[in-house]
């Protein structure tokens, strides 16, 4: 077996694992909207990322999945305390509604809270980069990308751009867990 060859399946191995590790403990197929509560959604999902509480007594979850993952999901819970849907954010429908003067606080609520390591501060510019790894259409990896004004806190540009890995420059392809809530 080439040495080329060998670090290839290394890395696939790798990459698996990683996969089925961020995977590991997701089921939200016996959660039902409307029967399900707090607790088994947290049983079910583990614990939030992040939580708002709104006024009127629902509250809105985040929970980005895997250690570099491409799916963040939303889940709703009513005044009741029982879930209202599951909605998975990280997607083109999603990253239009991020627009230019946007706050920090409201893409969060848009689309989760970006991987740590894919924050970055530019101080030659004054700009913030927060950036998301998703699956694009035809289930390529693609990261989206916000940039922030440093002093004001408010959304300057999105952009979108191929995660491209190797010498050949092939951009990875994913899949996407489909959620019945």
């Amino acid at each position: 077996m080439s040495i080329r060859l060998s670090s290839w399946l290394r890395g696939a191995t790798l990459a698996g694992a990683l996969l089925a590790a961020g995977c590991a403990g997701f089921n939200a197929s016996t959660l039902q909207p409307g029967v399900s509560t707090l607790p088994q959604i947290e049983a079910a999902l583990g614990k939030p990322a992040m939580v708002w509480k709104n006024p009127d007594g629902t509250s809105q979850l985040a929970y980005p999945f895997g250690p570099s993952g491409t799916q963040t999901f939303m889940v709703f819970v009513g005044a009741d305390g029982k879930l209202q849907r599951i909605t998975g954010v990280l997607n083109e429908a999603q990253f239009g509604l991020v627009q230019a003067g946007m706050t920090k606080e409201q893409v969060l609520r848009i689309l989760g809270p970006s991987g740590a390591l894919w924050t970055q501060t530019f101080p030659r510019t004054n700009t913030l980069a927060w950036t998301w790894l998703y699956c694009a259409p035809g289930n390529f990896q693609n990261y989206f990308n916000v940039m922030f004004d440093v002093g004001s806190g408010l959304v300057r540009s999105t952009g979108q751009s191929p995660v491209m890995l190797g010498r050949e420059g092939l951009t990875p392809s994913c899949t996407q867990t489909v959620l019945g809530a």
